[in-house]
C-alpha cells in the first residue's frame, strides 16, 4: 500500500488549481517509455549502451486499482507529473488515499475531504533523498508513480538501477549467508544484465513488472546487507557475448544438469545458453544438491489428474471437457535428460505438451505448476483409466541459464562470481557499462 504526504488545506487547493493546468501537457510523456518480461525467456543480444548502468528503471508494482494508500516514515510531497508542481506536502506518518476520478486522480488524507485533480498522472517522491515511499505495505526508494488509466491505477516505481537491483537480489537468490557472497554477486551481475536488455522494449507506462513475469522485486523492504554489498561491489557489471549485453535468465535448481533454451521455449539456441553439468568434478555430488527442491516426488490422484489435463484442454482450441485420463507418457527427452515431449491421451483428445508447457499443463489443484521437466513417470491404470500418476523428478525452474542453487554451492567451494557467471553462461565475460 502506498501513502502520500500532506500541508495545509488552502496550499493544497492552490497547488491543485496549477497542476491542473500543467499536468495533462505533461502526461504523454511519461507514457512513452517501455516494458518486459521474467528471466524465463532468453533473446539475443542488445547493443551496449554507455551509462545504462544509472538509467531510471520503471518497475510496475501494480495495476488496474481502484485504490492505492500512500504512507511514508519521513516527509514526501505528490507532483504533477511534470516532477515540479506540487499537488500536495504531507507530514510523517500520514496516509492518503487516491482514486481515479474519470480520467483523473483525485488524493485524500485519511481524515480529510478529497482533493480533485484533473491529472492522470500523478508522482510520490520522498522529501529526503534516501526517503521512502509506502506502497502495500512496502517500501520503495526513488519516485512512485501512479497513472490513471481506462482499467484503472497503475502504480510504477521510477528508481535507479542499483536501487533497483538492491530489491531484487535478496528475493531470487534466496540466501543472506556471507559465506554465498559470489554467488550473490553473481546474481546480482546476471539481474542487471537482464534489466539492461529489458529497458524500453515496448510500449508501456513500465519497462518490467516486480513479479516472475520478469525479476521478483520487494523494494528497500527487501533489501539485505548481503545483497547490497553485492550490487556495490558489481555496480555497472554486465554479461556480455561478442561485446553486446545479454539477456541472462536463472532458476532455482537444475537437478543435476542445466537446459538449453530451444528444449524449454522451443526458441532459437542461443550460444552462450548451451547446457552445462553441475557435478562436482571427482565427484558423484553435485553443487546444487542441497536445495530442497533437488529431488521431489509428485503424485496425482484420478481426480487431480484429470482436472489438471481438463483445466489445460480447455485452454485449447476446440477445448472441451475432460472424463477420463488414459495415458501419460514420455515421448523424447532433451540430452541432458528432461522430457521434451509427453503425450497425455483423454477420453477427449490425445496431446502431445511440449518444453515448458509440461510444467503449466501438470498443474496442483492449488495452480502450482511441476517444479520442472526433468522426471520420470510411473502410472497407475484401472479399468480404462490412470488411477494415480507419480512423477518422480529433479530441480526446480525452467533450467536456462544459471541455476541459483548450484551457484551457492560453487560460492560455498570457493569459487567467484566471475567462474560461476563463466560456468553458466560460457563463452560470456563481465563487462562494466559507465
Amino acid at each position: 500500500i502506498a501513502r502520500p504526504v500532506r500541508r495545509h488545506r488552502a496550499a493544497q487547493l492552490r497547488a491543485v488549481a496549477l497542476l491542473g493546468v500543467v499536468a495533462v501537457a505533461c502526461s504523454a510523456a511519461a507514457g512513452t517509455r517501455a516494458s518486459g518480461r521474467r528471466a524465463a525467456t532468453a533473446s539475443g543480444p542488445t547493443a551496449v549502451q554507455r551509462g545504462a548502468s544509472m538509467r531510471t528503471v520503471r518497475i510496475a508494482l501494480a495495476e488496474n486499482q481502484s485504490q492505492v494508500w500512500l504512507t511514508s516514515v519521513g516527509g514526501w510531497e505528490l507532483f504533477a507529473d511534470d516532477g515540479r508542481t506540487a499537488v500536495a506536502l504531507t507530514k510523517p506518518g500520514e496516509r492518503w488515499l487516491l482514486e481515479r476520478e474519470g480520467t483523473g486522480i483525485r488524493a485524500m488524507r485519511e481524515d480529510s475531504r478529497p482533493v480533485s485533480a484533473r491529472e492522470h498522472t500523478v508522482i510520490a517522491r520522498p522529501a529526503d533523498t534516501d526517503g521512502t515511499i509506502g506502497v502495500n505495505g512496502r517500501r520503495y526508494r526513488g519516485d512512485v508513480v501512479i497513472t490513471a488509466t481506462t482499467d484503472g491505477l497503475t502504480v510504477v516505481n521510477r528508481v535507479n538501477m542499483d536501487d533497483y537491483l538492491q530489491g531484487v537480489v535478496p528475493l531470487e537468490i534466496g540466501t543472506s549467508a556471507a559465506a554465498d557472497a559470489a554467488a550473490v554477486e553473481a546474481q546480482a551481475v546476471s539481474a542487471r544484465s537482464y534489466a539492461v536488455t529489458h529497458l524500453g522494449s515496448g510500449g508501456r507506462l513500465f519497462d518490467m513488472r516486480a513479479t516472475v513475469a520478469d525479476q521478483v522485486y520487494g523494494g528497500a523492504s527487501a533489501e539485505s546487507g548481503v545483497g547490497n554489498r553485492a550490487v556495490r561491489a558489481t555496480t555497472g557489471m554486465v554479461l556480455q557475448y561478442g561485446g553486446k549485453v545479454v539477456n541472462a535468465p536463472y532458476f532455482s535448481t537444475c537437478g543435476g544438469s542445466t537446459a538449453e533454451p530451444q528444449d524449454v521455449w522451443r526458441t532459437g539456441a542461443e550460444p552462450y545458453l548451451r547446457r552445462v553439468s553441475d557435478q562436482i568434478p571427482g565427484s558423484t555430488h553435485f553443487y546444487c544438491e542441497g536445495a530442497p527442491k533437488y529431488r521431489w516426488t509428485r503424485v496425482f490422484s484420478r481426480d487431480e489428474l484429470r482436472e489438471s489435463i481438463g483445466r489445460y484442454v480447455r485452454s485449447l482450441p476446440g477445448g472441451g471437457s475432460v472424463s477420463t485420463v488414459r495415458s501419460v507418457t514420455v515421448s523424447d527427452v532433451t540430452p541432458a535428460g528432461r522430457v521434451s515431449a509427453l503425450t497425455v491421451e483423454s477420453d477427449r483428445r490425445a496431446v502431445i505438451l511440449r518444453g515448458n508447457e509440461i510444467r503449466s499443463a501438470l498443474r496442483l489443484p492449488s495452480g502450482e505448476i511441476l517444479y520442472s521437466t526433468y522426471f520420470s513417470v510411473d502410472a497407475v491404470v484401472g479399468r480404462g483409466e490412470i488411477e494415480s500418476l507419480t512423477l518422480r523428478g529433479g530441480g526446480n525452474g525452467h533450467g536456462v541459464g544459471m541455476c541459483q542453487a548450484g551457484a551457492i554451492g560453487r560460492a560455498r567451494a570457493g569459487q567467484d562470481f566471475r567462474t560461476i557467471l563463466r560456468t553458466y553462461y560460457p563463452g560470456t565475460t563481465v563487462g562494466t557499462i559507465e
